[in-house]
């Protein structure tokens, strides 16, 4: 069965869309930790990320690293954190989280209520920066 990122990648699931190309999609998350939190997926659907092929891999997060400029350019934060976890979804995906303390890339903190207006607001200012 097709993993939900599968389904934002085909269409069946809006998202709020950061950046595309053939390999990799960058969307909002819709729980997210913080203001501006992004989701950076690889289209072949690999659940663990280091199964990726290497040159797949390197490629991802050199997108991940653009997302990533635009992101801080375009969200009050001192960094952007970066975590992989992957036990959620049964897709290899990054996490981008713009970030002021160590306590802000904490998964275990309960996830802000944003509204689709908010959501695509904050798309539209990343997606600027690019």
């Amino acid at each position: 069965m097709p993993s939900i990122f599968t389904k934002i990648i085909n269409g069946e699931i809006p998202c709020h869309k950061i950046l595309e190309n053939d390999k990799f999609l960058a969307f909002l998350d819709v729980f997210p930790l913080v203001q501006g939190h992004i989701l950076v997926i690889p289209k072949t659907e690999t659940d663990y990320i280091f199964d990726i092929p290497d040159t797949d891999l390197a490629d991802m997060m050199l997108f991940a690293k653009k997302v990533a400029k635009a992101q801080r350019a375009a969200v009050p934060c001192k960094r952007i954190g970066i975590a992989v976890i992957g036990l959620e979804v049964p897709h290899a995906h990054i996490h981008l989280v713009p970030m002021n303390t160590a306590n802000d890339v904490n998964f275990t903190q309960p996830k802000l209520q944003v509204s689709q207006d908010e959501l695509r607001q904050m798309a539209e200012k990343i997606k600027a920066k690019l």
